[in-house]
């Protein structure tokens, strides 16, 4: 996938949103967050990510390290994160330092190889690797955003089923290393995509997490669009929410103690 013009719609919608903002309203989805402090959030990892791939860095940069943010000399107005949620209006300076970034951000992701090594936190060690995660990112925080606004539009029915399969392969395992989440006893979830042809099938055994074939009995399924299980998995939306769940409900309510949310 080439993750670029998504990036850029993603970050414009954001933006959009951030400037339709007459004060700063609570996150719902983000609890403790207003949008402020979404914006600030996003706009600093956009900034280690550049610097990362900007220097072509192997090892992980100092996260204390301020210099890396590309602060403008004022920042009168901005949320402190000590003191979430910021309930201020979203500072202009705010919203030009995080659009600048973004800007940057995107260029990077377009002029080099996706395969050339950079460090990340993951097994993957690519420029690729940081395209989609921030691309994924991005699209999240968006939703976020708009919902903030009650605007909320769905993501991108492709973006959303990569998403949904780099879940499954990348986040998930790491959650549940970074949460010290309870061993899996065989527990299988399908997830059936109503606006395409995909079906993931993921199993929980121990320590693992592995996708198996689609023909595999399952425990439990959930239906909807590619966008909705995208939310779902991502804790923004409930089942509910969904088309539907078909089978034992009580191992989808399991779900989020596999995988909890970060």
């Amino acid at each position: 996938m080439d993750y670029v013009p998504h990036f850029r719609r993603e970050i414009t919608a954001l933006e959009d949103a951030m400037r339709r903002a007459a004060d700063a309203p609570l996150v719902p989805s983000c609890p403790g967050w207003s949008m402020s402090d979404l914006l600030v959030h996003l706009g600093c990892v956009h900034r280690y990510v550049i610097h990362i791939i900007g220097q072509r860095l192997t090892t992980p940069p100092d996260p204390s390290d301020r210099t890396l943010l590309g602060l403008p000399g004022d920042t009168r107005g901005w949320p402190v994160p000590e003191q979430a949620p910021n309930r201020e209006p979203v500072p202009t300076s705010l919203i030009d330092w995080f659009a600048e970034g973004a800007a940057t951000l995107e260029s990077l992701f377009g002029g080099r190889d996706p395969e050339e090594p950079v460090w990340t936190w993951s097994w993957e060690q690519t420029v690729g690797f940081w395209a989609r995660m921030q691309t994924i990112e991005a699209a999240v925080h968006r939703w976020d955003a708009e919902n903030a606004l009650e605007a909320a539009q769905p993501v991108d029915g492709d973006l959303a089923a990569d998403a949904i399969e780099q879940n499954f392969t990348v986040m998930a395992p790491f959650r549940r290393a970074r949460t010290q989440a309870p061993p899996g006893l065989g527990e299988r979830i399908r997830f059936r995509r109503t606006d395409g042809a995909d079906i993931w099938t993921v199993q929980f055994d121990g320590d693992t997490v592995r996708l198996i074939d689609r023909t595999e009995p399952r425990h439990v399924e959930l239906v909807g669009t590619a966008s909705d299980l995208m939310l779902f998995l991502w804790h923004r939306i409930g089942p509910d929410e969904l088309l539907g769940v078909v089978g034992t409900r009580a191992v989808l309510d399991r779900y989020f103690t596999l995988v909890p949310p970060m």
